[in-house]
């Protein structure tokens, strides 16, 4: 255990799976509090919230959010604000993936993509932002994809929906950087995800075949970065999009 993260609040989307879940790991690990935003709650995250309260000697807070629905999000905002009056690092880890060629992809889905995986993250931060203003401090990571740079057939609407993501976060640094407030971005390849079992062999073949490196990420891999602009090693680092993806050409 190191503490670069020590006695700092952080709060994560998608806290108790895939990526965000070892993010959530890797911060507790370090020496973070979290708040840990999840869809649902249940004894099996409680069990793995108790235990990593425990091996690590930080607290957990778990709080249910739907990023479907707009009003949860800001009742979220809020139950968070009631768990601490200092946010130090935001997480917009949360996502689905979504695949269909451009013409067979109906606009209710494109509407719930982008809810999901652009809105929703906005409204949090927008949220969380004032905290952090009012602070004077703060490190906001959006994690991305390289489907916002790779344009594969059946991405449309995973990789619109991440590409807007990765634009958002240099506006959102420009502008919250006089209030000290560092935002980047993560854009991760193949990982060995629930995402990772989604895509067919032939889409994740084409990907891995394409790296330097030629193979999946390990989630942790994408935690570590995590780590990295969470804390002070990052502490000149903003208004990036870091690609994650073994080397990709």
């Amino acid at each position: 255990m190191s503490n670069l993260l020590q006695d700092k609040i952080a709060v994560v989307t998608g806290a108790n799976r895939g990526i965000g879940k070892h993010i959530t790991e890797t911060f507790a690990e370090n020496g973070a509090n979290i708040i840990a935003c999840m869809r649902v709650i249940n004894p099996e995250s409680d069990k793995w919230i108790k235990n990593l309260e425990s091996k690590f000697n930080i607290s957990i807070n778990p709080v249910m959010v739907d990023l479907s629905d707009e009003k949860s999000v800001k009742e979220s905002i809020k139950e968070i604000f009631s768990i601490s009056k200092r946010i130090d690092v935001l997480v917009n880890n949360a996502g689905i993936a979504s695949g269909a060629l451009f013409q067979m992809t109906p606009i209710a889905e494109l509407r719930k993509i982008f809810e999901i995986n652009f809105f929703s993250q906005i409204v949090l931060s927008q949220g969380i932002a004032k905290i952090m203003v009012r602070n004077k401090s703060g490190s906001i990571i959006n994690v991305s994809s390289t489907a916002a740079f790779i344009a594969d057939p059946g991405t449309l609407a995973y990789g619109s929906s991440k590409s807007a993501f990765a634009r958002a976060t240099q506006s959102m640094a420009n502008e919250l950087g006089l209030s000290n407030i560092r935002v980047n971005a993560i854009a991760p390849s193949v990982t060995k995800t629930d995402m990772f079992d989604q895509m067919s062999p032939e889409a994740r073949d084409k990907l891995i075949n394409s790296s330097a490196l030629k193979r999946a990420a390990e989630p942790k891999e994408i935690a570590n970065v995590a780590l990295f602009l969470a804390s002070e090693l990052s502490s000149f680092v903003t208004a990036q999009v870091i690609r994650v993806d073994g080397g990709i050409s």
